[in-house]
């Protein structure tokens, strides 16, 4: 058992903020009042000057690791989902992480990506994000399926869906001239089943006049057609400077009463890996950008010119990069990205990336060390993307107020899983019997600290950090032995 006294706590759900104590037993909330009497034997935590609220659920993380969840700890993460890409089996990538241990919450969606590619490329499905990045420049894989074919990996999909996955995550922005049609039959798969879609959208009409349908349009047009629940990832980065059309194009269709949600992150560079569809030398143009304004991770080096980009993508189309698509010191492209961030019930997520150290036989993704070794690459969003959030809307701007930044963070993220899930109700709120996922932050210095020169520098701020009632994070630091994270399982279909 342990006694948060004095705390300022952030119940999102209610709106409330009040200062109170906050009692935990056996996982979950018990009891929430004013001078709470603490039961024999409870840990009594002095949150006097903080604030206490449920811990912030990422929909958008592909870090698959002890290392990565350490560092979202700090951000204040509870629990990281795998959407948009999803890992598939499914199985196989819960019993790792079981087996593993994992110091935060986690989950996946059912993978779009490896469903075509396991039946247009005979990929054999290993249960890891990586897998999906060696294929991307597959000609094979990007192309439309057959009725067969569409019928084949609808079927797999169906059966992620029948083993727990949280909903089906569609990276459609990596296979753009595929058939809208495709897009339309998983989406009415996913109304069938009740579940949300999680899409990284095809191109948009200004950057590719050729495209089969705008990418942001699509989403739209399949949330009105089929009924499902359309999540739009990372509508920052793949909008870019036309981000004030599509954020007006999805204000409407969520007026008309469709069932669209979106996210976004507070950075002006993404990562993926180099063999992308959109990263082809001859589309860069399309982005506003030249190869020098893609740095490839392993080596922390910028691209000097399309031949080099054109011989990486041969050599290895899965390596990492970060790519930097708006310029965060200028005050026009700083105020795209707050206002994304801006955008009535916009949800931060962090589509953090798997973190890479120099080994004795090449590079590798985990580290059971903390600190986290020296030499350790990445993107930034990884360890600061909520951090960064906070100290811009609501340390800076005041644009949010700290129920609203909980609400972004926590609430708003959790709702998008209620169908999905029956176990997401009791999180993303603070009350009587809910999942005691807490972060209990100090608000005069929450900050980030990571950037693109030292990408895992830990935010700062985050005092505790609960998963299931256990501390991950105490006094600002990491409990190295906490592995308390669970798995978000959806219901069966």
């Amino acid at each position: 058992m342990m006694l948060l006294r004095h705390g300022r706590v952030i119940d999102p759900a209610a709106r409330t903020d009040e200062v109170c104590d906050v009692l935990i037993r056996d996982g979950r909330i018990a009891e929430i009042g004013e001078a709470l009497v603490a039961p024999e034997g409870a840990e009594i935590v002095d949150a006097t000057g903080l604030i206490v609220g449920p811990g912030f659920i990422d929909l958008h993380s592909h870090t698959h690791s002890i290392a990565g969840h350490r560092l979202q700890a700090m951000d204040g993460v509870t629990t990281a989902l795998d959407l948009e890409a999803g890992v598939a089996p499914i199985a196989r990538a819960y019993e790792r992480a079981a087996a593993e241990g994992r110091p935060l919450n986690y989950g996946f969606s059912a993978s779009w990506g490896v469903a075509r590619a396991a039946t247009l490329v005979g990929l054999e499905p290993n249960g890891t994000f990586l897998q999906g990045l060696g294929v991307l420049d597959d000609p094979e894989w990007q192309r439309s399926s057959s009725p067969v074919e569409l019928n084949s990996w609808l079927s797999f999909l169906e059966d992620e869906l029948a083993d727990g996955a949280l909903g089906i995550g569609i990276l459609l922005g990596y296979a753009p001239r595929s058939d809208p049609a495709e897009y339309l039959a998983t989406a009415a798969l996913a109304a069938r089943a009740g579940v949300p879609t999680y899409t990284h959208v095809r191109e948009l009409v200004e950057a590719d006049p050729h495209t089969p349908i705008d990418g942001s349009l699509e989403v739209v047009r399949a949330a009105a057609e089929t009924g499902a629940h359309m999540h739009h990832c990372h509508v920052n980065s793949t909008s870019r400077r036309h981000v004030d059309r599509v954020l007006g194009m999805l204000d409407d269709s969520r007026r008309d009463g469709a069932p669209v949600t979106l996210e976004t992150y507070p950075y002006g560079a993404g990562s993926t890996g180099i063999g992308a569809f959109f990263l082809a030398p001859e589309r860069l143009s399309a982005w506003g950008i030249t190869p020098h304004d893609i740095v490839m991770v392993e080596t922390g080096e910028r691209v000097r010119d399309a031949r080099e980009l054109a011989a990486l993508r041969a050599a290895d189309p899965g390596m990492l990069c970060v790519v930097h698509f708006l310029d965060e010191e200028q005050s026009t492209d700083a105020a795209l990205i707050r206002r994304s961030l801006a955008f009535p019930d916009a949800i931060v997520a962090s589509d953090a990336m798997p973190i890479i150290w120099p080994g004795e036989h090449g590079f590798v993704s985990e580290s059971t060390r903390w600190p986290l070794p020296p030499g350790a690459r990445s993107h930034p969003r990884n360890a600061g993307t909520f951090a960064k959030s906070l100290r811009l809307m609501v340390r800076e701007t005041g644009a949010w107020d700290w129920v609203e930044a909980f609400r972004r963070c926590s609430y708003l993220p959790a709702r998008v899983l209620d169908s999905a899930s029956a176990s997401a109700t009791r999180k993303g709120r603070l009350g009587v019997g809910a999942d005691a996922d807490i972060v209990v932050l100090d608000p005069r210095t929450i900050t980030d600290r990571a950037t693109y020169a030292d990408p895992t520098r830990p935010s700062v701020g985050v005092r505790h950090l609960l998963v299931a009632g256990e501390r991950v994070v105490r006094d600002g630091e990491i409990v190295a032995d906490a592995f308390p994270g669970r798995q978000v399982r959806g219901t069966p279909r």
